[in-house]
């Protein structure tokens, strides 16, 4: 087929549509896709995301073009951080015509772990989200969500033990949104400060011990996760809405132990990409 007769082919999707009915989100979803990140300390670091793009269609306009998301992520760019994610976003609404409109990420992101007295390196893994959306008339929002895999150990279960005390693996659930910049690495550790102990990827039996006596010394209930990771994040600037959630997968248990708290600091602004 030569370049004319290509260009007469009948733009179906482009026609008007009389049922006047406008649609809230229409693109494409679970598309996976390589994707290279900024890390907290500035290196690229390579990851796989899961995808999902939409914008909102007007009622008289039969179809969005599906294939143009795609080709904006298919286009070169630098290594992505915020900034630079909120640009892809403006790319996509102006390339699709679009008022509204929504991208979604999710992926695995790697964090190296040192070991708290062999000092041993190695990596953990956290699943991460972002999600920058836009509703007509109002400012671009970007949400940064992360779960981070912490050990908690009983309160009660250590006062009533003549010894012991029984111990889950936790994972805390932060979603922020952002009023300014934040990378993952942020609340990350947020999250394990506020645990009996954070979790890692290789340790040996002196880091072993400690950690173990680290959780011991440091008793926290799944009411206590949730509420002191929630002062932490009311005392935030850059964060404007927030959601902590704990679930506990309990040792002596066949059920998880579960808590959530929301909150906002001063309202729900858009996100700053210039102190980004």
């Amino acid at each position: 087929m030569n370049a004319p007769e290509r260009f007469l082919l009948p733009d179906i999707q482009a026609r008007v549509d009389l049922r006047q009915l406008a649609i809230n989100k229409v693109g494409v979803k679970g598309l996976r896709y390589p994707l290279a990140l900024l890390d907290a300390s500035g290196k690229v670091q390579n990851t796989v995301a899961r995808l999902s793009m939409s914008v909102g269609l007007p009622p008289d306009v039969k179809g969005t073009h599906m294939s143009r998301f795609v080709e904006i992520l298919e286009r070169r760019r630098p290594p992505l951080n915020v900034n630079r994610l909120l640009r892809i976003f403006d790319d996509m609404l102006l390339r699709l015509d679009a008022q509204s409109g929504e991208i979604e990420l999710a992926f695995p992101y790697f964090i190296n772990k040192v070991a708290p007295v062999s000092g041993v390196e190695s990596l953990l893994d956290y699943d991460v989200r972002m999600i920058v959306a836009k509703r007509e008339g109002r400012a671009a929002q970007l949400t940064l969500e992360v779960v981070a895999p912490v050990t908690s150990l009983c309160p009660c279960s250590k006062e009533i033990s003549d010894y012991g005390a029984h111990n889950q693996r936790s994972h805390i659930t932060i979603s922020a949104r952002l009023r300014a910049g934040m990378t993952p690495d942020e609340l990350v550790r947020l999250a394990e400060d506020e645990a009996s102990c954070e979790v890692y990827g290789l340790l040996k039996r002196p880091d072993e011990k400690w950690v173990t006596e680290r959780a011991y010394d440091n008793p926290k209930f799944v009411e206590d996760l949730v509420r002191d990771i929630a002062l932490r994040l009311m005392s935030e600037p850059r964060i404007a809405r927030w959601t902590v959630a704990s679930e506990n997968f309990e040792s002596i248990h066949n059920h998880s132990a579960y808590a959530e708290i929301s909150g906002e600091n001063g309202g729900d602004a858009g996100f700053d990409a210039e102190s980004a």
